[in-house]
């Protein structure tokens, strides 16, 4: 299964995230790395909804990665929310997305930024991957399935 423990805090996990607009799922999902990196909350949905701006960040299966970068960041680091319920982020299959995951990089590194993101969105295609974040009961299980050899202590 994926490992994500080298962008990924266990404490930036939230399940399940209860939200309607993509704006509170970033804003939820800001506030949470901001507590894990100490940047603060307003520069991380800033970037990322000027991101958002740009283009939609829906990759399609429900999956969405909504991603910028930050400075004062020295590597790149991510949080997953599974949503109570999709929500719309204008993704590419039209679909609604309930899987997302936030990454956010260094500015002064792109080709650290487009590999976390190649890799994310690669483990993301995965069906058997979604099929599972979909079918966990708890939290627990889901930083089971993300960070599997780790204790979840990156960031």
């Amino acid at each position: 299964m994926a490992d994500f423990s080298d962008l990924l805090h266990s404490d930036a996990i939230i399940y399940p995230l209860m939200a309607d607009s993509r704006q509170q799922i970033v804003r939820q999902m800001s506030e949470r790395l901001a507590e894990v990196t100490g940047l603060d909350c307003r520069d991380i949905l800033e970037a990322v909804m000027e991101r958002e701006r740009l283009g939609s960040t829906g990759i399609g299966e429900g999956v969405a990665i909504p991603h910028a970068r930050i400075p004062g960041l020295d590597r790149a680091v991510g949080a997953f929310a599974r949503l109570g319920s999709a929500v719309d982020f204008d993704a590419m299959d039209e679909q609604p997305c309930d899987l997302i995951f936030m990454l956010l990089a260094p500015d002064s590194e792109g080709g650290d930024h487009l590999r976390a993101l190649a890799h994310v969105s690669r483990e993301f295609r995965q069906s058997d991957l979604r099929a599972a974040l979909r079918h966990c009961a708890s939290d627990a299980e889901v930083r089971t399935l993300l960070l599997p050899q780790s204790k979840g202590a990156a960031a």
